[in-house]
């Protein structure tokens, strides 16, 4: 291995399967998968860390045996979040351009700055702030503004916010691990880099990624994303239907669906019969495959109506011409393709990132369990803040101060020849720091609910 090379570390949290992966970007721009462990997660519940302990021992088992493999050290990793605690939605935010003056990058990351301005209930962080257009005067669809003419400027912008609980859990379980956590993202913007194409995203797609605790969607259309939800439903769910509906223990439950699983029922054969080995002293059980297939497709079809349900949530649903792009253990059931195309009436294709693995075997069959942690390591630097962003009444250079000094030049509690300063005129000192700091909170507060423009998708 080139040790001049920069290796990327990413790990893929799951519900049922842990995976890292070291990769790194070549000379020539594609990135490149070295190498890839997999673990069982027994520590996580529908996406969300529930056991610190188990998870700890899991992530630190899967990076020692990948930095065995490959004879490295990973100090540094991006992981992926989804879960229930995850939800998002669109905000609108503008600001006005002197007369005569160009659009400047400065307008614009003014604009993303305000995009963090968001209403939040306790306990929650931004996950991403990501723009998707802009408009000048009122013109839209511009993608980037940036030396236009124009007095009004606004930005839309796609706002993903997770629980502070579920974002410490995974900082925790990082930092327990020996390693430092480079930056979080959410899973499905992640494996959408991994397994769709750029003319997809233009043309109106939807990712989907069936886990195994949970669903997550992405809608991208005209490049960007424009739409993102968690669904709490994943293969857990279809492997507990066949334990009760089969009476079976859950390993069983598990090993039939994997090997026998089918998504639609009719389609499968009255006469075959699953012959299930007897443990412990049970006796050896036959179940017929049409009715394991039924039991399966009426979880599939409540998981797909979700995800259909959500598609015509977004408003994009008659703009999705390249259709549903899926990815996950869920989609390498048989027929999911099928009976999902059939319920929503669009073209779908199972993704999968198997042009990362270049040096590296992988069964075809197997690579869209693998999506996230790929797409992990492609996107790693687009949408990682350094920095959660926390909800803030103030900006800091217009938060007010209160000090026993009047003479400090830092105030900015108001004008101080009128509000709490220094009296210039007469050298006299005025006394009233109350004054000086409603005047501030009052200045904060029409900044916010005034010049701030905020809509909710």
């Amino acid at each position: 291995m080139n040790p001049e090379s920069k290796i990327i570390g990413t790990i893929d949290i799951g519900t049922t399967k842990i995976v890292a992966i070291a990769g790194r970007k070549n000379k020539d721009g594609q990135f490149e998968v070295l190498g890839l462990e997999k673990i069982v997660s027994t520590g996580v519940k529908r996406g969300v860390i529930s056991n610190i302990d188990e998870t700890v021992k899991a992530i630190t088992e899967v990076v020692n045996r990948l930095q065995d493999r490959l004879n490295i050290i990973l100090t540094d990793v991006y992981v992926g979040m989804a879960g229930y605690s995850i939800r998002s939605h669109s905000t609108r935010c503008y600001k006005f351009i002197d007369k005569g003056e160009v659009i400047t990058n400065h307008d614009i990351e003014k604009l993303y700055r305000d995009g963090h301005r968001v209403m939040m209930d306790p306990g929650e962080k931004i996950l991403h702030v990501i723009p998707q257009d802009y408009s000048v005067d009122h013109e839209l669809n511009e993608k980037n503004p940036v030396g236009m003419l124009g007095e009004r400027l606004e930005g839309n912008f796609h706002v993903v916010i997770g629980r502070t609980n579920a974002i410490g859990n995974i900082e925790k379980c990082i930092s327990r691990s020996k390693l430092k956590l480079a930056g979080i993202m959410l899973e499905a913007l992640a494996s959408s880099h991994a397994v769709i194409s750029e003319e997809e995203r233009e043309a109106g797609v939807v990712l989907v990624d069936f886990g195994g605790g949970t669903t997550e969607l992405a809608i991208f259309y005209d490049g960007v994303i424009r739409y993102s939800a968690v669904i709490p439903i994943g293969g857990n769910v279809v492997t507990n239907d066949i334990k009760e509906g089969c009476s079976l223990f859950i390993k069983q439950a598990e090993a039939i669906k994997v090997k026998f699983g089918s998504a639609i029922g009719s389609l499968e054969s009255e006469d075959v019969v699953i012959s299930i080995p007897g443990v412990q002293g049970w006796e050896t059980k036959e179940i017929s495959a049409k009715n394991l297939s039924y039991i399966i497709q009426a979880r599939m079809e409540d998981i797909i109506d979700c995800v259909l349900h959500h598609i015509k949530e977004s408003g994009y649903y008659e703009k999705l011409s390249a259709g549903i792009v899926i990815t996950g253990g869920g989609a390498l059931m048989k027929y999911v393709p099928e009976l999902i195309k059939y319920h929503t009436a669009l073209d779908v294709r199972i993704g999968h990132p198997g042009k990362y693995f270049k040096g590296y075997t992988i069964p075809a069959e197997e690579m869209p369990l693998y999506s996230t942690a790929v797409g992990l390591m492609v996107s790693h630097s687009m949408y990682v803040l350094p920095k959660f962003s926390e909800q803030k009444l103030f900006d800091e250079d217009k938060a007010p101060k209160v000090t026993g000094n009047s003479d400090d030049k830092g105030d900015k509690g108001g004008d101080k020849d009128k509000k709490g300063g220094n009296n210039k005129k007469t050298g006299t000192k005025k006394t009233s720091v109350l004054s000086g700091l409603f005047g501030s909170i009052t200045g904060g507060l029409q900044e916010m609910f005034v010049e701030k423009d905020t809509a909710m998708a």
